[in-house]
């Protein structure tokens, strides 16, 4: 695991109770594994003892590119198949409003941690269903404080005030940092307290026909129970 000044890897969670996961907006393997994490919490009785706390793996500054439609809207029907509930539908706007950027939405889900782990988690969760399902353009400040209403539990008020004056841009180009230099390989990209990592959750997956944007994907391999499996151990490292 690669260490900072302080001898502390920053991509490790601060606590045994939070699972950090690195990961894009909109990214499909990110929406599959963020919805099989938020299912596996819920299926072994763990909400309220463990917490997600997102961080940004922001595609388009990796890439120097816009995440690109072709490539995204290439995998819905094939990593959309995996989970159909976590809820997947092809661009239905005109595609001057498809978002060419995620870094205000990824800046709100971590000013929203001033707030608590679980406000900042809702609203991520939100904004993907928003995004994958809803068609939204989630790039835009008055669609993410929509979302963030509709959440229930984020105080909008502060979160816009927390966006205009640009609180937690610094926290998006650290977590960037940290995750440069293949020290994350992907989104998502989880880790626990112990550092145990493991990167895209079970699933194996290749581009064939040419890459991203151009050919498909094909899965390899899917087990879904991986999220389970670091779920349990996760709260083996409960005190």
């Amino acid at each position: 695991m690669s260490t900072d000044r302080s001898g502390v890897d920053p991509r490790l969670p601060k606590a045994p109770s939070s699972i950090v996961v690195y990961s894009d907006l909109n990214c499909s393997f990110a929406h599959l594994g963020v919805y099989r994490l938020h299912e596996a919490r819920r299926r072994l009785g763990l909400a309220g003892r463990l917490w997600f706390d997102h961080r940004a793996f922001p595609l388009e500054l990796f890439n120097h590119s816009v995440n690109e439609r072709p490539g995204v809207d290439s995998e819905i029907a094939v990593v959309g198949a995996l989970e159909p509930e976590a809820g997947w539908r092809l661009w239905q706007g005109p595609d001057w409003t498809y978002p060419v950027t995620t870094l205000p939405a990824l800046e709100a889900v971590q000013a929203a941690k001033a707030q608590g782990l679980p406000e900042s988690e809702a609203l991520d969760l939100a904004l993907r269903v928003a995004f994958w399902a809803g068609g939204r353009t989630i790039s835009m400040r008055h669609v993410i404080l929509d979302v963030a209403r509709g959440t229930g539990v984020v105080d909008v008020t502060a979160l816009a005030e927390a966006l205009d004056d640009g609180r937690a841009r610094r926290a998006v180009m650290d977590q960037f940092e940290a995750a440069g230099g293949g020290r994350v390989n992907c989104s998502p990209h989880v880790f626990l307290h112990d550092g145990t990592d493991e990167a895209n959750p079970g699933v194996s997956a290749r581009w064939v026909n040419g890459d991203f944007g151009v050919g498909f994907p094909v899965i390899d391999a899917d087990d879904p129970a991986a999220y389970d499996r670091l779920l349990e151990h996760a709260a083996e490292l409960l005190p």
